[in-house]
This record gives structure tokens, sequence and C-alpha cells, in this order.
């Protein structure tokens, strides 16, 4: 059977945009144990195709599965699109699916706005009393961690006190360095920088 236009699309999209060199499996924790020359070939090629890709190609990609989201959030991340800002916040609270959220976290976190930190207290908030579930919450508190350093704010106090949401979700004060909220800050970072290098090669990157 033939494809119709609209099947051709995201197929077009996926192979330009996700599959090259596995793309979709380098973004993230990955991209920082890079050697610096093929970091910085990545860097070029993922802000060149931040700014090659459509709002309505990231659409149709943020409406298909992890893999295509997941990309989806990095391009937009790169290119500062912050008009997905709520499409993004919907897609971390609803935890739909695997591996995307850090991506999620990583765009809202370059944003840098109060919205984007109210967007992470609500998944805090919906997750954090969930110990039974291992998501994305420590890519959230890491970000959130990040934008209260920026902003100035204090959100994540309520999280990390004493008997708080963040030790009833670990089970108990931390006692491991991963456990640490600090270490997810310092990922966090290191990814956002990278995003920020990556749109060096998108000049019309938008604010």
């Amino acid at each position: 059977m033939r494809r119709t236009d609209g099947e051709e699309e995201p197929i077009r999209l996926i192979r330009r945009y996700v599959t090259p060199g596995q793309r979709y499996l380098k973004l993230g924790g990955s991209l920082l144990g890079m050697s610096g020359r093929d970091q910085a070939k990545f860097m070029r090629k993922l802000g060149k195709a931040a700014g090659e890709i459509s709002p309505h190609g990231l659409g149709l990609l943020l409406d298909r599965g992890w893999r295509e989201r997941k990309t989806a959030a990095w391009l937009i991340a790169v290119a500062g699109r912050s008009e997905f800002r709520e499409r993004l916040g919907e897609l971390l609270l609803a935890s739909e699916g695997p591996y995307a959220g850090q991506a999620y976290c990583v765009a809202l976190a370059t944003f840098g706005t109060s919205v984007d930190a109210d967007l992470l207290v609500a998944y805090l908030d919906r997750y954090l009393p969930r110990p039974d579930l291992d998501y994305d919450q420590t890519a959230a508190l890491g970000a959130l961690l990040l934008l209260d350093a920026k902003l100035g704010t204090d959100h994540e106090a309520r999280f990390l006190a004493p008997n708080g949401l963040w030790q009833q979700w670990i089970g108990g004060p931390p006692s491991k360095d991963c456990d640490a909220p600090d270490s997810y800050r310092e990922s966090m970072r290191q990814l956002c920088a990278f995003a920020d290098e990556s749109a060096k090669h998108y000049p019309a990157r938008r604010r």
C-alpha cells in the first residue's frame, strides 16, 4: 500500500533529524562522555539541524514516540523555541513513555524563566510522592536547582527540607553521591551548556 504525503512527512523528518548517526541515542548523558573533537562535530550538526527544522516538523516529532520526542526537545532547546514550553511541560507531566523526560527538562532549563520553573515544580509535586516510580525526578530537580540559582528563587526549599518530598522519594537522607541534589544540578548544567554551545551554530536562535 502506497503511503500518503501525511504518512511520508514524519518518516522523512525521522530520517533527517532523529536517526542519522543514532542521534537520538547520543542526546543526554552520552554527550558528556564524548571526546572534545567528537563533541564539537556533534554540536555543529545539532545546531545546524535546529536551524533547519520547522516548527511544524518539531510538532510532528513531538506527536510520535520517545526517540522523536527526545530529539525534538533537544532541537527546541538549541533553537530556543520557547513557544513549545507548554507542550513540553504537558509531556513531562504526563510521563507517557521513557527516555525523553530529561530532554524536556533540558529545554525548560535553557528557556530559563519562572514559568519554566513552575512547570518543573508541578512535575516534582506529582512524582516525588511516588517512590515507586523512578521517572525523571532527578532531572527535574537538577533543572529546578539550576533555575533557582539563575532566578534568585527558592522553589527547591520545600522539596529538600528535612523529611521533605526528596528524602521521602529516595527513602531517607542522602547516603550516596548519586542521591545528592547538587550532582543532578551539575549534570543539568553541563547538558544545558552543551545546548548553548550547539546554538552557536544556529545564528537565528531566539530567546
